[in-house]
This record gives structure tokens, sequence and C-alpha cells, in this order.
């Protein structure tokens, strides 16, 4: 079965945006395009949430997109890709799917299928619910060292405690460090 995983670049206080969506001080760097490669070659599908996707789609397309690193910005654009949202009505960008209604069964069908990993690249709130869901199989959690103070927390909307196994990890020459989990049991919190 295909597993699904979640990357997610964080501050070391556990912010995965600035109070304003800023991602200004995430260290995105050579060695950081060649991971995310790599990491890319390990999926066939991209799972997004309308907002990630809003952002992505107008990113990725774009000679922005394709000044920034050709060979990610294809590999984003030929990817297939699936929106959850209950609110978008279309989705343009090549090879996406909507899929608005019944997400825990239409998810568990298409982990069902043959096929390389599904990823979830930001999409904060689409992480949560699917790990309340028990759909993640994986967190990879990119630890920048910084600390923002303030901002948007990846785990404020999943309301459980969530134990996590260590699988691995992974230090980078700019100082972020990537952590590999494996979530675990899910209880409420008091």
């Amino acid at each position: 079965m295909r597993k699904i995983f979640s990357f997610m670049a964080m501050s070391v206080d556990g912010y995965h945006a600035g109070p304003n969506q800023e991602l200004d001080w995430q260290n995105l760097d050579e060695e950081f395009n060649a991971f995310s490669l790599e990491q890319l070659s390990e999926v066939d599908t991209l799972l997004f949430g309308r907002v990630t996707y809003e952002v992505m789609v107008a990113y990725w397309p774009t000679q922005q997109g394709t000044d920034y690193d050709t060979g990610i910005a294809a590999r984003m654009n030929n990817v297939h890709k699936i929106v959850i949202s209950r609110t978008l009505d279309k989705a343009d960008w090549s090879n996406t799917r909507l899929i608005t209604d019944n997400i825990d069964e239409e998810l568990a069908a298409v982990k069902q299928r043959p096929g390389k990993d599904i990823a979830i690249f930001g999409s904060s709130t689409l992480t949560a619910n699917l790990l309340r869901m028990g759909l993640v199989d994986e967190l990879r959690l990119l630890v920048n060292p910084i600390a923002l103070g303030v901002g948007r927390t990846l785990f404020k909307s999943t309301g459980e405690r969530t134990r996590l196994e260590l699988l691995k990890t992974r230090p980078f020459k700019s100082g972020n460090v990537l952590l590999y989990y494996r979530p675990q049991a899910t209880t409420q919190t008091p």
C-alpha cells in the first residue's frame, strides 16, 4: 500500500508560517533544492488543501517558478495532484483532480492503487485533518534554526495529542534538521 507523508518546514518554536503567512525565514539553498528533487522522485501524487494549492498554482507554472529551479518546476507541473476543498469549483493546474467530499474514502482508495507514495507539501490544515483521520503515515518536519516567536502552528487544529515515533533524522549544512516521524496513537487533548 502507498503511504501518505506530509512535509512541512517549521521554526524551532513550532511555527510553519509567520502570522501573515510569511515564509521568508526558511533556509532554501542548493542543498535543499537537491533534496526537494530527491523527495519529489519518491512520489507520483501531491495532495494540497485549497490555500496551498492556490499558492502553488500561482508560482510553479510561471516563469518565476521555472527560473527558481527548472527541475523542481517541471516535476511540480507534471506530477498528479489532488486538491481537497469544499470551496473550490475547479482545479485547472495540469494533472489535477479536485475532491470535495468523502475525503477519507477517496484517499483510502488512492492509497490502495499501485504507484509511488503520496506527499502533502505545506497544507497544515489538511495535514492536521488527515492526521486525525489516521491517513497520514509519516510526518517529515524540516526544522529551521530560527525562533519566530509568533505565527501559525502545524498541529493547533488537530485538537488531539498525537504520539510520534522518530524514524530518522537528516541534518543539512544550512542548520536545518529533517525529522522523520511515524504517527502513533491519537487521543483527545484534555
